[in-house]
């Protein structure tokens, strides 16, 4: 604790001589200060973080040794190599998210056998569609009707929160419907994501410090963390307590019963909202491409062009809208949901790109930077172009997962990709054959400082109905 304390006065000391005695520097690159190390640049560029390592990367050829301050064990390398994320995701194995344990490969497979499973797949795109259709639909033809201002972000949290649940709990909370009610334990989520990513950016003794003292994000995410887990305590319990009727019932495929099931017989709610939230602001700003993208929809869904005889598109329709397929997959590439991750090697190692890393060293994979590299893209990287995904014979473009490491890559990539595609094109497809959405004059939009890169003022907007 005292040393915590001595390296806060210390850094106040060091900021009151950087602002008033140092001159601003001329390359944005961070300096590496004695004590210090290069903490200062992260605390005082927080804010528009991805943007500032996007920078970083660029000037440093794609890969940057941060080095943290004396004693705190912060030193790592951010990387936006495609060389280096490939390496990295080909030597984990086939683990969720760390092959330290063969238990993480057992739950891998186990969920994996869900995923393939078409009753599966076919509930998840049915459950989607009812989900838009009773409670997203109807609040948008309010708003419309009435020309009242909604943010959209929260329609598409409250959305994507509902399906979680229903789709991992057998559960539909109703966030979404027109009274927005407030739910405890969707706002804790929220809180979680960003005491987070202060874990990732502050010294740890600093969280470690507001975690003792039940203060700042650390109280936060301890209050969020107890709302959740007796949320999803309760749902558990309830299962458990009809284990018998969930082992003979076969209609229940939420993933919970699922995976309960197959270990008797054996022995992404906030990304989905993020990826909606960027990809109708894109479109606001490029509305030649919503245009092709309409007329895209209503040319292989025909039955979008008829209001009040809506049905619910099959898979096999869905793969049919290669454009929009294109433009959801710009927007991820431009704003991926999960816009960084760390990993660790247990051994020294060298990556493609030359540089050493030290057992236990973090590498910091920035796929928010990758998407904006033009190393990797080429100089029109900043722009929004779905055609980028698509081939000169008109079928879409699969580019490498260690590219387009939206998913994660190799064998680290993403099971539940193909259904987040069907349930993005879903929300998508029901939305743009109906309604024209225009954001608010003046809106602010940035994104929030978050583990899920949100919009931090959330994305106001006016919606119409198509003519």
């Amino acid at each position: 604790m005292y040393a915590g304390i001595l390296f806060i006065i210390l850094y106040i000391v060091f900021i009151y001589y950087k602002k008033f005695y140092v001159r601003k520097e001329k390359s944005s690159l961070p300096t590496y200060w004695p004590i210090f190390g290069m903490m200062h640049f992260v605390l005082l560029n927080r804010s528009p973080i991805h943007q500032f390592l996007t920078e970083i990367l660029k000037q440093s050829g794609g890969t940057f040794l941060f080095k943290g301050p004396w004693f705190t064990n912060m030193d790592m390398l951010i990387t936006s190599d495609p060389a280096n994320v490939q390496k990295i995701f080909d030597v984990l194995g086939d683990g969720i998210f760390a092959a330290e344990s063969k238990s993480w490969e057992n739950q891998r497979r186990t969920i994996k056998s869900l995923m393939n499973d078409t009753r599966f797949q076919e509930y998840v795109a049915t459950t989607s569609w009812n989900k838009v259709e009773t409670g997203l639909i109807p609040i948008l033809e309010l708003v419309s009707e009435t020309g009242m201002e909604v943010d959209i972000q929260e329609l598409f949290q409250r959305l994507a929160y509902d399906c979680s649940c229903i789709l991992a709990l057998g559960y539909d909370p109703t966030s979404l419907c027109i009274e927005l009610p407030h739910l405890p334990h969707e706002k804790a989520f929220a809180d979680l994501e960003e005491a987070l990513l202060y874990r990732h950016i502050l010294p740890e003794i600093f969280w470690k410090l507001q975690r003792w003292f039940h203060v700042g994000m650390e109280e936060k995410f301890g209050k969020g963390k107890e709302v959740i887990d007796q949320f999803l305590l309760h749902f558990i319990s309830l299962k458990q307590q009809n284990f018998k009727r969930i082992l003979d019932q076969r209609e229940d495929f939420d993933l919970l019963t699922s995976y309960m099931r197959v270990l008797a017989e054996k022995g992404g709610k906030d990304t989905l909202s993020a990826a909606l939230t960027w990809f109708f602001w894109l479109l606001t700003t490029n509305p030649a491409e919503e245009e092709k993208i309409r007329q895209e929809i209503l040319t292989y869904l025909p039955s979008m062009k008829e209001l009040g005889k809506w049905k619910f598109p099959t898979r096999d329709e869905l793969k049919t809208l290669t454009y929009l397929h294109g433009a959801l997959c710009e927007s991820l590439r431009l704003f991926p949901p999960v816009p960084f991750q760390h990993k660790a090697p247990l051994e020294q190692d060298v990556l493609p790109s030359g540089h050493r890393i030290n057992p236990n060293t973090k590498t910091v994979l920035s796929f928010f930077s990758m998407g904006r590299m033009e190393s990797i893209w080429g100089k029109d990287c900043l722009e929004f172009k779905p055609e980028r995904w698509i081939s000169e014979s008109g079928c879409v473009k699969i580019e490498p997962s260690f590219k387009f490491a939206t998913f994660n890559a190799g064998p680290r990539s993403c099971l539940g990709k193909e259904i987040s595609f069907v349930q993005l094109k879903i929300v998508a497809a029901a939305i743009i054959s109906r309604f024209n959405i225009r954001v608010k004059e003046g809106h602010s939009v940035c994104p929030s400082t978050s583990v899920i890169l949100h919009m931090k003022h959330g994305l106001m907007v006016k919606v119409s109905k198509c003519v």
